[in-house]
């Protein structure tokens, strides 16, 4: 299989696990107690073989844990791990995000309660150093003990073209963020935008798949509205791709991922590919994920769901 060789980066080691569109529908599923291939199958829409593949893959890095049927079950169940539960804090955020800039009838109806404080409540992004709002541009980057390069598999599952409308799940809270995230070249590209590349060519330097591709990748997130197209050359006329107020609102659910691989992806053990400060109060950055009523960190156990069922 062809390889690719690109700067090491936690967000981009998440994204070759699970940042693919049946990935993340399915983890989503299990979050909200969807445990059984059948219950999956008619929640996402999807083939019975692209789901036994992702099932498959999802267990093989530890994502979930299948449980064989027993006399009470009858059927095999796939449940989160400790892994997979710690997606917890991007799930929080994407929910946050697709609230903003989507109505959507399945989330307008939803109610998340922090039982902590018995309020409703919104996830909000934090600093867990000076407890300030986390804006995407007070962010600095330098690398960190794990800086070198990645290869990476060059050859990928293509982008699925089936809609967001035939996705059934009325509990899929977070469809059009999954959308756009749920392809890695597309997420790796917002991912870029954040350190700054604007360009064609220097996105293509540090990302060097096909230009076609990104191309494509680039229209695509353009259209949704992540990016906005600003010419800086005439003849030719060559644009600078800049993250619109919805692509930067991206950033609280980027920063949870890239935590999320640095705990669980540095397979070789060097640490951190990156160091994060937060320019505000200048210490290393941890973004904590918390209540908007109480401001305690969230905990999924003290969390609670109503759907308006």
């Amino acid at each position: 299989m062809t390889k690719l060789t690109t700067r090491a980066s936690s967000i981009n080691r998440a994204l070759d696990q699970i940042g693919d569109k049946w990935c993340l529908l399915i983890i989503q599923e299990v979050f909200w107690g969807i445990s059984t291939f059948g219950e999956m199958k008619a929640a996402t829409g999807v083939s019975k073989g692209v789901l036994s593949d992702r099932l498959k893959w999802l267990v093989s890095i530890d994502c979930l844990h299948k449980e064989q049927a027993t006399a009470s079950t009858r059927r095999p169940g796939y449940y989160l791990t400790e892994k997979s539960a710690e997606l917890y804090a991007s799930a929080m955020m994407a929910v946050t995000w697709e609230r903003k800039y989507f109505s959507t009838p399945a989330l307008d109806a939803v109610t998340l309660v922090h039982q902590r404080c018995g309020q409703a409540f919104k996830p909000q992004m934090h600093c867990g150093s000076c407890d300030e709002a986390i804006k995407v541009w007070d962010v600095s980057y330098k690398p960190g003990p794990g800086a070198r390069q990645d290869e990476r598999d060059k050859k990928v599952r293509r982008r699925s073209s089936i809609s967001l409308e035939h996705v059934p799940s009325q509990r899929s809270l977070y469809k059009n963020l999954i959308n756009i995230v749920g392809d890695r070249w597309t997420s790796n590209l917002i991912s870029l935008s954040f350190h700054g590349l604007k360009r064609f060519d220097e996105i293509n330097k540090e990302l060097p798949v096909a230009t076609n591709i990104l191309a494509d990748r680039l229209k695509f997130l353009v259209n949704e509205g992540i990016f906005e197209p600003k010419p800086y050359q005439e003849r030719p006329v060559r644009y600078e791709y800049h993250l619109s107020d919805k692509g930067k609102d991206l950033f609280p659910w980027f920063l949870t991922l890239l935590q999320w691989g640095d705990k669980w992806c540095d397979s070789d053990g060097n640490g951190k590919p990156m160091k994060l400060t937060h320019t505000k109060c200048n210490k290393g950055l941890v973004g904590l994920v918390q209540c908007s009523e109480c401001g305690e960190t969230l905990d999924p156990r003290e969390v609670s769901f109503d759907f308006g069922d």
